[in-house]
């Protein structure tokens, strides 16, 4: 069974290169939405125009896909502002 828990864990690997912490503990994912064998995880940048977006949204897209259960898996960046106040400390 897909668990919000799973993913979150599958996630934590996703290393924000810039600052070398996870995109889960940088308090970049904002949903994660699960429907049968499917996710939709839904994401802030930490900068408007980050040069690494694509490369995020795929191994945000690769870690959940890689889940026991998950057939497919779609990442949503969200037009919000992201904040140091959602770093999980």
């Amino acid at each position: 069974m897909v668990t919000q828990e799973n993913i979150e864990k599958a996630l934590g690997k996703v290393i924000d290169p810039h600052v070398g912490m996870s995109v889960v503990d940088m308090g970049m994912i904002r949903d994660i939405a699960i429907e049968g064998n499917e996710v939709e995880v839904k994401m802030v940048l930490t900068a408007p125009g980050c040069p690494l977006a694509s490369y995020l949204v795929e191994q945000v897209r690769k870690a959940a896909e890689g889940v026991a259960g998950v057939e497919k898996a779609k990442v949503t960046l969200l037009d919000e502002p992201w904040s140091p106040a959602f770093i999980r400390r």
